[in-house]
């Protein structure tokens, strides 16, 4: 089967802009009208979001039917409506909360459950249909297109749905969110409609050989390959790392820098902007340094991760130091060397899954759910340490500086990982030439 063309790759690129948008109305807009306008726990919502990706452990069930199948856009446009069937299912449940009704607590969770379910299934099958399509040298490319296309999403849909929904009442937040979800499930049947061709017939590598096996049977073959366990730890590492800053560098601002809630907040933006210039770089200048082959992409994602570590290592010099720290070239190294390993991980991460033909979708779905554990407990082990070392220090620099050490170590160790399948393949080829 011909590999997709540029065109085909942005086409899938508006489909992971559709999840994004969806996705940024159920977990922060609907997070800020809980809290804010109907003066809900914020534990309310936060849990809401955590249960969302808890439900993400299914994203191995939606990549093995869809490698069970041969075909990805059905699973992808199934996973859009359940997202947004899922997202206006919990717009609904608001009224219903603010009035404490247990429906309205019921309705919630099933939106939200819809909603992990829907992300699990478009996602990890989009992911597969990359995997499957995307020509080797095009990999980093194509992970950086799409995913700067589902950041563009979730700023275009922020913008659009912020304009739209002040004067805020409930009524209007339904409009808006209809519309949106409409909007974006349109767009991404539209994006997908015909872009997978016809299925090839499938001539199995000998490690995925003989009948489609059952699930069961096909994640403990995948869990047998050392490259894809690996793989799998190291993704969930880097990502807990990853998302531990998630919610406390805001924070962390304020009370050792005396930045005000708008300084952190542009700070925040420095920090986005820094992870988009990371993955344009790896992306579309990254061929220039190797970053074509599976080796050079390799070496991107250790020295992302490694970079990554280094500035979260200023970060807890940062903490000691206080105001004369420059915190915001700090801040935009650690988002830079966040992007860089990102889409480095993302690129590897499909020719990795490409390896075994018939295989690519539970193997994306493994490390999908493993992605999604590590994102559900990192911004919540990062609030915590922050918390648990205050109250064992005294000291709020103390404690930051705690939990900036354990991410760096984090990142130091998914680092090693990463650049461990390249030294035994060093280690091989030096074998031969003796």
């Amino acid at each position: 089967m011909k590999p997709l063309g540029w065109l085909g790759i942005i086409r899938l690129g508006l489909v992971q802009s559709a999840i994004g948008a969806i996705v940024m109305l159920a977990t922060s807009l609907l997070n800020r009208v809980m809290v804010v306008e109907y003066m809900l726990p914020a534990a309310l919502p936060a849990g809401l979001v955590a249960w969302h990706y808890a439900v993400q452990l299914s994203r191995p069930v939606w990549g093995h039917g869809s490698d069970r199948g041969r075909r990805r856009t059905p699973w992808i446009i199934f996973g859009m409506v359940t997202l947004a069937a899922g997202t206006l299912l919990a717009v609904n449940a608001i009224g219903l909360l603010a009035i404490r009704s247990v429906w309205g607590y019921a309705l919630a969770l099933l939106g939200f459950s819809l909603i992990g379910a829907g992300v699990g299934a478009a996602g990890t099958s989009l992911l597969a249909l990359l995997a499957t399509r995307v020509a080797p040298e095009r990999r980093a490319a194509a992970a950086s297109m799409t995913w700067t296309m589902m950041i563009a999403g979730i700023v275009v849909t922020a913008g659009i749905a912020g304009g739209l929904i002040d004067p805020f009442s409930l009524s209007r937040l339904a409009m808006v969110a209809g519309g949106v979800v409409t909007a974006a499930v349109l767009i991404a049947v539209a994006a997908v409609w015909r872009v997978e061709g016809k299925p090839a017939p499938v001539t199995p590598e000998p490690a995925a050989s003989g009948p489609d096996p059952a699930f069961g049977p096909a994640l403990r073959e995948m869990w047998s390959d050392g490259a894809a366990r690996r793989f799998t730890i190291f993704v969930f590492l880097s990502m807990l790392a990853y998302s531990m800053q998630d919610l406390i560098l805001e924070p962390f601002a304020g009370l050792l820098f005396d930045f005000t809630p708008g300084q952190s907040t542009k700070l925040s933006g420095v920090q986005h902007a820094a992870v988009l210039a990371g993955m344009i770089l790896v992306g579309f200048g990254g061929g220039a340094f190797g970053g074509r082959s599976p080796e050079g992409l390799r070496i991107w994602t250790a020295g992302g991760c490694i970079a990554s570590a280094g500035a979260l290592i200023g970060l807890a010099i940062g903490a000691r130091s206080g105001s004369g720290w420059p915190l915001t070239a700090n801040i935009a190294l650690l988002g830079f060397a966040n992007g860089v390993f990102a889409v480095a991980a993302i690129g590897a991460m499909m020719g990795l899954a490409s390896s075994a033909k018939g295989r690519e979708g539970i193997r994306m779905g493994v490390w999908g759910a493993s992605q999604a554990i590590a994102f559900g407990l990192g911004g919540m082990l990062g609030a915590v340490g922050i918390d648990v070392g205050r109250a064992l220090t005294g000291s709020i620099p103390d404690a930051f500086t705690t939990v900036f050490a354990v991410e760096s170590l984090l990142f130091f160790i998914a680092a090693g990982l990463a650049l461990r399948p390249q030294r035994n393949a060093t280690i091989s080829r030096m074998a031969r030439a003796a």
